[in-house]
């Protein structure tokens, strides 16, 4: 049985019966309401789905789901499943105790750059992401065409070390005419000047790779925070 069955909802699960306050203070129990099915405008609304299977002696494979959307008040939630029914929802980054280890998901500037499974030993697993998400369908490409998806990789890690390039001294000329520093060290001047087209031009493409990255669940505190 599929982890994304739609009509799998018999249970909370372990995680649905931390009533007795042990539950940390970022998470809500779940409402028990079954996992929805993954449609295809949820391509458009962002949400991401991914799966673990987690392996039990002497009883039935425990089925988890993790269900990443955003919430009404415009932040990202996980929602934890367990097996097809909702046990937990959490705020960002989170940590979901389960058979075996813990879950870990957190976001990155664009889409996720944690959804994996950590088990006592420090070894981590991916998530598997459904396959008609947007993650998902990365993932296929990447099976189905290696070389392809080296190049778009490839691609992506020039735009962002090229918006590296450019923004690290326009941020330092920035920093640098603050009043206070200014006084102490003097100003320093960008030797980067480049037309508005240009910059806009630099400045999409390096969002497009953020995001090509985060569909990989890639991230880097200097590319993707500084080539943006």
């Amino acid at each position: 049985m599929s982890v994304f069955d739609e009509d799998d909802a018999d249970a909370l699960g372990m995680l649905g019966d931390a009533d007795d306050g042990t539950m940390p203070r970022r998470q809500k129990r779940g409402d028990g309401r079954p996992l929805e099915p993954f449609r295809w405008w949820h391509l458009v609304t962002g949400r991401k789905l991914f799966a673990l299977t987690v392996p039990r002696p002497g009883a039935p494979d425990a089925m988890y789901a993790v269900d990443v959307r955003t919430d009404d008040d415009g932040d990202p939630r996980a929602h934890l499943y367990r097996d097809g029914a909702h046990a937990v929802v959490s705020k960002l980054p989170a940590k979901f105790a389960v058979e075996g280890g813990v879950i870990q998901v957190a976001a990155g500037t664009y889409g996720l750059r944690r959804m994996h499974y950590v088990t006592p030993d420090r070894s981590e697993h991916l998530l598997t992401p459904h396959p008609r998400s947007a993650i998902g369908r990365r993932l296929r490409l990447d099976h189905s065409h290696p070389v392809a998806s080296r190049w778009i990789a490839g691609t992506a890690i020039v735009f962002l070390i090229i918006g590296v390039a450019v923004n690290v001294p326009q941020l330092a000329q920035v920093i640098s005419e603050i009043p206070p520093i200014a006084e102490r060290f003097g100003t320093f001047v960008s030797p980067i000047h480049l037309p508005l087209w240009l910059n806009i031009t630099l400045g999409v493409g390096a969002a497009l790779a953020s995001m090509e990255r985060g569909l990989r669940l890639r991230y880097h505190w200097a590319l993707d925070g500084l080539g943006n």
